[in-house]
């Protein structure tokens, strides 16, 4: 029995062995697996990219892969700059990683602005992983250093960043912000940033990679303004985004009236939520846009005028459907004029100070019932019905002068 036993022993000790070394692999251990290394040593390269590119240091930049993008984003003024990898897809020595790019340009934006991104790597023979390309991530917008090495000229309330755009143009639409700025203060107030960011791409095809979106939805739009809607005074400052070929066909006044209308949504964006309709926003933006011109309503609203002096009046406010990038350009422009319309009746009616009241009251509600009829009621003492109705008399009137 003992010699047995003993002859039992070894081969437990065996077996036991034997399952370890086959769990070993499987759970390491407490250790980690080959693709948390990985991931890991593609977040220390971009960390070192980053910094890199944050001081100043192509040759660090260099190392850590393809230079290029060095040189695109060089001259934009950074105050942060970082990724984090959220997914890292490997095969041997190539991997694919998808990152959360994350920025702030300097004075400008109080909290990051973030761009999903798609790195191309491969691992050299010491080891070390290296980027070979970055792009945005499936439908992601592109940004601006994406389309070219970005010229960036600063105003006084104004940051302008171009690509393929002389210094002479990008230093004109610097004059045009800073004009603006002041303008939107002096009817909106001064509680917000007072300087705004504008991007002019090569074309229309590059505004629209910026966006996101195919180059025939804006189509014969100057410009637009991105941003957070209600995000307070932590949201990343606004991107006014010019449309190049259309902005090209305005003249001095209406080049003018565009950049004040896109700031103003840059001033009122942490006023402007879902309960904010667009013929407000838009509208708002246009009152403030045209405030200082002279237009006269037939002048400025040469498809609604032509509309209504032809006997047909709007039976109601513009809708949302009605703002719609669809290729209607009539109607994209009586929505427009529409909008306009209705804000200057309340500034000529009840006052500059009530229309801004009204339009902070609408922002203030959660969601879109109630909010206009309300807004209505407390800052104008009218109701939507009465309110329509007089801007219908009031469109008749204004139109036929």
């Amino acid at each position: 029995m003992a010699g047995r036993g003993r002859a039992r022993g070894p081969g437990i000790r065996g077996f036991c062995l034997l399952l370890v070394c086959l769990l070993v692999p499987l759970v390491g251990c407490g250790g980690r697996s080959a693709a948390d290394h990985a991931r890991a040593d593609v977040q220390r390269v971009l960390d070192r990219r980053a910094a890199a590119l944050l001081g100043h240091d192509p040759s660090a930049y260099a190392a850590t892969g393809a230079a290029a993008d060095y040189e695109a984003a060089r001259t934009v003024p950074l105050a942060a700059w970082s990724y984090r990898v959220t997914d890292l897809r490997r095969s041997g020595d190539r991997a694919t990683a998808d990152a959360e790019l994350s920025y702030r340009v300097q004075g400008y934006d109080k909290a990051p602005v973030t761009a999903a991104r798609t790195l191309r790597l491969t691992r050299d023979g010491s080891g070390r992983w290296r980027v070979t390309s970055e792009r945005p991530a499936a439908k992601a917008g592109e940004q601006l250093w994406d389309q070219g090495p970005v010229k960036a000229v600063t105003g006084e309330h104004s940051l302008v960043l171009g690509v393929g755009q002389s210094g002479e143009r990008l230093r004109s639409f610097a004059e045009l912000a800073d004009d603006a700025v002041p303008e939107v203060s002096a009817a909106w107030g001064t509680d917000w940033a007072g300087r705004v960011v504008v991007l002019v791409p090569r074309s229309l095809e590059g505004m629209a990679g910026l966006l996101g979106s195919p180059a025939s939805s804006y189509r014969g739009i100057a410009a637009v303004t991105t941003g957070e809607t209600g995000g307070g005074s932590r949201a990343p400052a606004d991107r006014i985004i010019v449309n190049p070929d259309a902005y090209g066909m305005l003249g001095r006044v209406g080049r003018q009236v565009v950049l004040t209308h896109e700031a103003t949504h840059v001033a009122t964006r942490a006023h402007t939520g879902a309960a904010t309709p667009l013929w407000l926003s838009e509208g708002y933006a246009d009152w403030v846009g045209y405030r200082g011109t002279g237009r006269t309503p037939a002048e400025a609203a040469p498809e609604l005028q032509h509309a209504v002096t032809g006997g047909t009046v709007p039976a109601a406010l513009p809708g949302d459907g009605d703002f719609g990038f669809s290729g209607d350009a009539q109607r994209l422009a009586k929505a427009y004029e529409g909008g306009w319309l209705a804000c200057r009746m309340i500034a000529e009616r009840w006052g500059e100070v009530k229309l801004d009241a009204f339009y902070r009251a609408v922002g203030e509600h959660e969601k879109r019932p109630g909010a206009v009829e309300g807004a209505l009621r407390s800052v104008l003492g009218t109701s939507l019905t009465r309110f329509t109705a007089d801007w219908q008399d009031y469109l008749r009137t204004r139109l036929a002068e």
